[in-house]
């Protein structure tokens, strides 16, 4: 009964959505090198999953040790939701020239575009639930994809990088200091989108010449 009714359900689901499940379904052993990783940052109303809403979304590609300039992903979405405050930060108005489209426009555009990477953010958890609970409002799972959170693997990888105890917490502005990465369009989407891809790789590449460079290191939580 029970499976009868999620096969129901399932047919029900939007195809953008079946098509993104159906990019997992290849078991793949790829190595780092030849894995596609996608790193994105999120601009929203506030901190709050519930009430608050996804303004913006950016992200850019990386694949091989290089960043895929030229096929990076930006959406800016129409605002039900607006606060004042966070205009400040971003800097996205609730009108003007911009063009936005609706919240499953962009779930759309946003999935077709991420499919199966290793997702890379700055504090994910944060731009993880905003996006997981988008999904929710229209019925849809949660992602799918692994991650890894540029904050916390440089917080754990910090004693092989420097060899020197630092402090325990990062902002995105303490890892360009740290890393020598230009903060070019801070605060806007695609902005930290690509801030965040610099910095991953900077972190590989220190990773690597100290030879800790592997999955299981990547994506071990502890």
């Amino acid at each position: 009964m029970i499976l009868g009714w999620f096969k129901r359900k399932k047919r029900h689901y939007p195809e953008f959505w079946l098509r993104y499940l159906e990019t997992f379904n290849n078991n793949k052993n790829e190595t780092i090198a030849t894995t596609r990783f996608v790193a994105f940052d999120t601009e929203t109303t506030g901190f709050d999953k519930k009430k608050d809403r996804i303004l913006s979304i950016g992200a850019v590609s990386i694949l091989d040790k290089s960043i895929e300039v030229n096929e990076s992903y930006e959406v800016y979405l129409k605002q039900d939701v607006f606060s004042n405050k966070t205009v400040e930060i971003h800097g996205i108005l609730k009108t003007g020239s911009l063009k936005k489209v609706s919240e499953l426009d962009a779930i759309e555009s946003f999935l077709d575009y991420i499919k199966d990477a290793v997702l890379i953010a700055h504090h994910a958890n944060f731009d993880k639930d905003m996006v997981n609970e988008m999904l929710l409002r229209h019925g849809l799972g949660k992602l799918k994809n692994e991650f890894i959170d540029t904050g916390y693997l440089f917080s754990k990888s910090k004693h092989i990088i420097y060899r020197e105890n630092l402090k325990d917490h990062y902002t995105l502005d303490d890892l360009c200091a740290e890393l020598n990465v230009p903060k070019v369009d801070r605060h806007t989407a695609s902005g930290d989108a690509l801030i965040t891809a610099i910095v991953f790789l900077k972190i590989l590449s220190r990773l690597n010449r100290r030879k800790h460079l592997n999955w299981d290191y990547l994506l071990n939580k502890t």
